[in-house]
């Protein structure tokens, strides 16, 4: 359980948390392995429970009665997925697939509730997490809503190195994580030929670069915004 401990103590939204709520939670955890596209719930699926990422990455997208993919996020480790279902316990919003094989810690509900129940104080880190997740989606829309497509390639970008970026020298932000341009696309919301131009032309630029199949951010505006690589 030391991976769980660990994940307790870095998450952004959980490495404040008493001594004792983070033994309480290190208690619940049921730790989970899934193998490479695997399915952990689809859309409308009960909200039983929660996932930590101990190990991997998970794609996040919704699909449409065509059959129509949209990638909504690409989660690695020390992030958490389905976290909504221990607020509401609603049906699932997304279907959630392993990219890589994984390895999850799985909090479920019933015994989440009793344990806050007892530690009520935990609903604020709850609130915090739930809140940041719902401010990125908002930004995700109005990305695609206002932003032209560079913007909306940047911004993809600079999300996908929040979850998987590793700096290098000279500043650099390696995105230690395989992407396609057709991943890229779909979570920009745009065809993949469109935006194999706009990362054709960063490229020319010297503004992002490829080394062993990763893309690396070479630079970045001042205040490392969508509009800015």
């Amino acid at each position: 359980m030391a991976e769980i401990e660990e994940f307790l103590n870095s998450s952004f939204s959980l490495v404040d948390l008493a001594p004792d709520l983070a033994a309480g939670l290190e208690a619940l955890a049921r730790p989970m392995k899934l193998k490479a596209g695997t399915i952990l719930f689809e859309t409308g699926d009960p909200g039983n429970g929660c996932y930590a990422i101990m190990e991997g990455s998970l794609r996040v997208s919704l699909l449409s009665a065509e059959g129509d993919e949209q990638l909504l996020a690409v989660l690695g480790p020390g992030q958490l997925v389905g976290e909504m279902a221990l607020l509401d316990g609603r049906p699932r919003l997304a279907t959630v697939t392993a990219l890589k094989p994984a390895r999850l810690a799985f909090f479920d509900k019933v015994a989440f509730d009793r344990f806050v129940e007892e530690n009520p104080e935990l609903y604020r880190h709850m609130l915090r997490i739930v809140g940041g997740r719902l401010r990125q989606a908002n930004d995700v829309l109005a990305t695609r809503s206002f932003l032209p497509l560079p913007g909306r390639v940047a911004k993809t970008m600079l999300l996908l190195a929040d979850s998987f970026g590793k700096e290098v020298e000279q500043g650099r932000t390696l995105i230690h994580y395989k992407l396609s341009q057709a991943d890229i696309a779909k979570m920009a919301g745009a065809a993949r030929e469109n935006v194999s131009r706009v990362l054709n032309e960063w490229k020319r630029a010297g503004k992002i670069s490829q080394i062993s199949g990763y893309y690396c951010i070479e630079k970045k505006g001042r205040s490392g915004d969508a509009a800015s690589i």
